[in-house]
């Protein structure tokens, strides 16, 4: 968080450049003033986590300079992540076991006059109707981003591994379009769906080694291209079905085969419902080893593959919800109860990312941006990216690795000013000296209250005492150089 050494000067953005260093200095511009405004700019927004640009720049010739840089022609999120994506090539390698490779999609939306400037994410239907009675369907203005998140067995993100941006300008239909053409005779090149098969790519050659690979991804995933790049890549993956694909033969499918297994073993997890209340649900497990043939299409073009598919459904649900009911396929093998249960382990992993996501528009406020332009957008997205990936990287160091020492993510002054300022009562009272005990003072500075039996701190209160402690800090810093002076 902080930086380690350095002198206080009347910037803001000094406090806490350090990490902020690690992540952009591999960056790869072709200019190296480039590179110094990306560091300087991060290190103001970093500190004033959801805040516009210019609440985190204040004075306005940092302001312009930030809009030029986000601007720049020379400036694209490949380049502004760079650095953090070899840092995260780097946690990697010092990582022991798998690495678990999260993927997923998701938007942001904008209201803007001018939504041409952006382009659009999807169509949805409005209250009105035309003349005609036929309802009036309008276009959400916005950006659509696929991410890949790498994090450990134990739930620590590493980094990101992969990042597109795109927006769409105009939609041909989806119902419309399978009236008139089989969608399985596109070519994968020339879906959206494509970037899957990039991003699995690039984060398989960022890993470094495939075989540690485990890409996970939900229903969306369900992409027989997909299978098949992995597979050839030597990576594994462990994605959510929703296609019941053709099996064995041909003349069957997979639920076929899987309406034959009997239940192998039983499974009891606990969640959280909508309404936050923590529940309990019995999973009955099947899983079965099947040869999954690709759609009739594309069977001269890919091979038939050799998959395991585990069915994970609640026995005796409650009727005021819907059973959990997970239908995942793997190229792993599930010879066992026990591999079973850690290959849904593994999924439930799949959560983080979609944390991720709501760090970034919640805790960042990127659909809050003003910019006009998508690569502008696309531009400060990627650097909320990286802030995100600090705060969610936080929170999870500290419940997987509380008793390491705190001068891992604190400074000597924060450090201090935290001792300083939070009373030494609730969870805190006997604690060692520890990353826990000095999260849990930051997280009481965002408004947690940390009583005993509370549950762990989460995302938001840790954002928010980041923001709060950096102001503290930067008015420390300045007192003590007056004094000095």
């Amino acid at each position: 968080m902080g930086a380690r050494g350095r002198s206080a000067d009347s910037d803001r953005i000094d406090v806490g450049r350090e990490w902020v260093a690690e992540e952009v200095s591999g960056c790869q511009f072709p200019d190296q003033r480039l590179g110094s405004r990306l560091h300087s700019l991060m290190g103001s927004l970093g500190a004033q986590v959801g805040s516009t640009i210019p609440t985190a720049c204040e004075d306005w010739a940092s302001i312009k300079a930030a809009y030029r840089f986000l601007s720049n022609d020379r400036v694209d999120e490949h380049a502004i992540l760079s650095g953090h994506m070899k840092a995260t090539a780097r946690r990697i390698r010092a990582a022991d076991g798998p690495i678990l490779i999260l993927h997923d999609t998701t938007e942001f939306s904008y209201d803007r006059e001018d939504p041409e400037s952006i382009g659009y994410t999807r169509e949805m239907p409005s209250a009105r109707k035309d003349v005609t009675g036929k309802t009036i369907r309008y276009r959400v203005c916005g950006v659509m981003m696929h991410s890949s998140l790498a994090i450990t067995l134990q739930g620590v993100p590493l980094g990101l591994c992969a990042v597109k941006f795109w927006s769409r300008k105009q939609f041909k239909g989806t119902q419309a379009l399978k009236k008139r053409i089989n969608p399985t005779r596109i070519p994968i090149e020339e879906k959206e769906s494509y970037r899957w098969l990039q991003n699995v790519s690039q984060s398989t050659a960022l890993c470094g080694d495939a075989s540690r690979c485990v890409h996970i991804g939900d229903r969306e995933a369900d992409i027989y291209e997909l299978f098949c790049t992995a597979h050839q890549q030597g990576a594994k993956f462990l994605f959510r079905t929703c296609v019941d694909r053709l099996a064995g033969d041909g003349k069957h499918t997979i639920a076929d085969e899987m309406a034959e297994v009997a239940v192998k073993g039983l499974h009891q997890v606990g969640f959280r419902d909508k309404k936050g209340r923590l529940c309990h649900a019995v999973l009955e497990l099947r899983y079965r080893h099947i040869r999954v043939r690709p759609p009739t299409d594309k069977q001269k073009r890919y091979p038939d593959l050799e998959l395991t598919v585990l069915h994970a459904r609640e026995r005796n649900a409650p009727k005021n919800r819907k059973p959990l009911d997970w239908k995942l396929i793997t190229n792993m093998p599930v010879r066992s109860r026990q591999q079973a249960i850690e290959k849904l382990d593994w999924y439930a992993m799949r959560w983080k990312i979609e944390t991720f996501h709501k760090v970034l528009k919640s805790g960042c406020k990127a659909e809050e941006a003003l910019l006009r332009t998508a690569d502008r957008l696309s531009n400060l997205i990627a650097i909320y990216c990286i802030l995100s990936w600090r705060i969610l990287w936080l929170t999870m160091f500290n419940r997987t690795s509380p008793a390491e020492g705190p001068e891992l993510v604190f400074t000597e002054t924060e450090m201090r000013v935290l001792d300083a300022k939070i009373s030494n009562t609730g969870k805190i009272r006997d604690m060692p000296r520890s990353v826990e005990r000095y999260v849990i003072m930051l997280a009481r500075l965002g408004g947690y209250i940390g009583r005993r039996n509370d549950r762990p701190q989460g995302n938001k209160v840790i954002w928010r005492g980041m923001v709060r402690l950096t102001d503290i800090v930067f008015g420390v810093m300045l007192a003590e150089q007056d004094v000095g002076n």
